[in-house]
């Protein structure tokens, strides 16, 4: 079983530990150590797993300091969460990239077989790949959610990296991808034959600009994925610390913690990684921060996946000018879903109804007779 491949974490940051006060993380949280050994996952609600592959990155990485993100995270006090958390170390690199894809593939799946939110930290954004790889023997359809400032596409090689794993991900067969979502992208960094393939796929994105404009907007998209992989580069330089080398736009830290926390909040978020991380002693802290929201999000979860709208939910009928379209809004998150019919279900993987996530825009939207996007491109790809 590949846990075990996992090593613990450096005994000099343990020691470092020790003289922190005594309500700290780094003390209350379950820690993979060469003394004590591997942590009792029993209870395990959320497992945090140092990752270095980069060797199929296809922009200039550097291998992230883990040591220096375990420093500021154990620093933080815990919130008055009603989950446990373990550190169960880090994954060293196989002979191959591909052998650490199959390590990986296997830790994910043993993880949520148990119940336990992987959380991978470092490595290079193709490490989405194995995290999908985890999904093939549970036979269902998945949602990806890439939060980048690039697609992540590649129209000419082959070559799983961090351009063009998408592009392995779609061609498999046979496929369980049902939906590919990016949050963040940026236009001038996206070739025109990119655009299209998202338009002709019907997948979904979000630019940069209408993000930062209400955060808001993306909580549904985060509420529908089994996988969110977030790469650091769709960070500004103010947020990463390194001004020489980062990007003028991009999201900051706010924005970061805040997609953590509605990814956290999802109750059918399974897998969730950050990856590209850049090296500075201010990012450590970002990402210490942002994984403390995705923690709080967890805690606070209102477990309504799958929606069962038979008690607990308020349902609207919206009349359009060919259809009816049906709104559910939970009394409970006062979260709403749009539902989704499926007239050929018998002809392929997807059930007869489904409930799509949405917001209350795209039901007020719809009673001015205006078909929400996200409806509408979901009953395409059925």
């Amino acid at each position: 079983m590949s846990l075990e491949l996992l090593q613990p974490v450096d005994d000099n940051l343990l020691h470092s530990v020790a003289l922190l006060p005594p309500q700290v993380l780094g003390k209350n949280i379950k820690i993979h150590t060469q003394k004590q050994g591997f942590p009792e996952l029993k209870d395990t609600r959320i497992a945090l797993i140092g990752v270095s592959e980069i060797r199929n990155s296809y922009f200039e990485t550097t291998t992230y300091d883990l040591e220096g993100f375990r420093k500021a995270f154990y620093q933080l006090y815990p919130g008055n969460w009603p989950v446990s958390v373990c550190d169960l170390g880090n994954l060293p690199n196989g002979a191959t990239a591909n052998d650490t894809y199959h390590a990986l593939t296997d830790i994910c799946l043993s993880l949520r077989q148990r119940n336990i939110i992987p959380v991978l930290i470092g490595g290079s954004h193709d490490m989405i790949y194995p995290m999908y790889r985890s999904f093939e023997t549970s036979n269902q359809l998945i949602n990806i959610v890439s939060v980048d400032n690039r697609f992540d596409f590649s129209q000419e090689e082959e070559l799983i990296s961090g351009r063009s794993y998408m592009s392995k991900i779609i061609m498999e067969q046979p496929n369980y991808l049902q939906n590919y979502t990016n949050i963040g992208y940026q236009s001038y960094l996206i070739a025109q034959e990119e655009l299209d393939l998202m338009e002709k796929l019907f997948f979904e994105s979000f630019r940069l600009g209408a993000f930062l404009d209400d955060l808001k907007e993306v909580e549904p998209l985060l509420r529908d994925a089994d996988i969110v992989g977030v790469d650091m580069k769709v960070l500004n330089a103010q947020a990463t610390g390194l001004f020489q080398q980062g990007e003028p736009n991009g999201i900051d830290g706010r924005a970061l913690c805040t997609l953590a926390r509605y990814s956290g909040l999802s109750d059918r978020v399974s897998l969730f990684g950050l990856f590209e991380l850049p090296n500075s002693q201010l990012f450590h802290k970002l990402l210490a921060q942002t994984i403390w929201y995705f923690i709080e999000g967890v805690a606070n979860r209102f477990n309504e996946y799958p929606v069962l709208t038979s008690q607990g939910f308020k349902r609207y009928t919206v009349t359009l000018s060919d259809f009816e379209l049906v709104f559910f809004q939970s009394e409970k998150s006062k979260r709403w879903w749009i539902n989704v019919t499926n007239e050929n279900y018998l002809d392929n993987k997807t059930s007869r109804s489904t409930l799509l996530p949405c917001t209350q825009k795209d039901y007020k939207m719809a009673c001015s007779d205006i078909l929400p996007e996200r409806w509408w491109k979901a009953m395409k790809r059925i």
